[in-house]
């Protein structure tokens, strides 16, 4: 199992609209909006390092708003 974490940035105001979008992902355990550099936090659950790659390059990145990610892959357990 890989798990993984996908920061987004979004544009101005459409955090609250994208955020049902990337929660209805089958990968996304989770999805928050948060404070910072970036606006939404998805943790993402896969059995493989390629369908983390799918769930952030060609499902995310393809809604419209999303300007931004960058995926962190945890090494723990």
């Amino acid at each position: 199992m890989v798990h993984a974490f996908i920061m987004v940035k979004t544009g101005a105001g459409e955090s609250e609209q994208l955020l049902g979008p990337i929660r209805d992902f089958e990968t996304v355990a989770e999805a928050h909006i948060v404070a910072g550099a970036y606006d939404i936090i998805a943790e993402v659950d896969t059995e493989a390092v390629y369908e983390v790659l799918k769930t952030a390059s060609t499902r995310i990145q393809g809604l419209q708003g999303v300007s931004e990610t960058k995926t962190y892959i945890s090494l723990d357990d």
